[in-house]
């Protein structure tokens, strides 16, 4: 009976759950360990290639800079840096004084029409504030008449 129960003692469920443990412990390193080795021999096949590759790489290379248009990419920069230099003091004198003569005549465009406007609306107003002001004296006549 003493045996059973040491037999018992010996696998229970944490004795169990930590033997599991274990297990899949020891089954995550073996995949890190591969994962890493892998990509570390990727990494030094990467780093140093072999001649056929370095061959290709400065083929290639050769192939781009023979394809540049360099004489184009010089006249675009000169052309680029002509603009940029002459005009921009004559724009700025032309856009302010452009700008000043284009306000200036917008204002006067505004007066001429708010001239005409804002008077014809003064003189309704006027006749509007009459009318109020008559129809409230009729009304306190009214009202002082009825109430004597």
């Amino acid at each position: 009976m003493e045996v059973q129960q040491s037999w018992k003692m010996r696998f229970s469920f944490r004795n169990a759950t930590i033997v599991v443990c274990f297990m899949n412990l020891f089954i995550v390193i073996l995949f890190l360990e591969g994962f890493l080795s892998s990509s570390s021999a990727r990494k030094f096949s990467a780093v140093h290639p072999n001649s056929v590759q370095l061959r290709y790489i400065k083929e290639s290379e050769e192939m781009r800079r023979a394809m540049e248009p360099l004489e184009l990419i010089k006249r675009v920069r000169e052309i680029e840096q002509e603009s940029y230099a002459e005009p921009e003091i004559v724009q700025q004198k032309d856009t302010k004084q452009t700008a000043a003569v284009d306000l200036s005549k917008r204002l006067k465009d505004f007066h001429s029409f708010s001239d005409a406007a804002s008077l014809k609306a003064l003189e309704e107003w006027r006749k509007r504030k009459m009318d109020r002001a008559r129809q409230r004296e009729l009304e306190k006549n009214g009202t002082v008449t009825s109430q004597v």
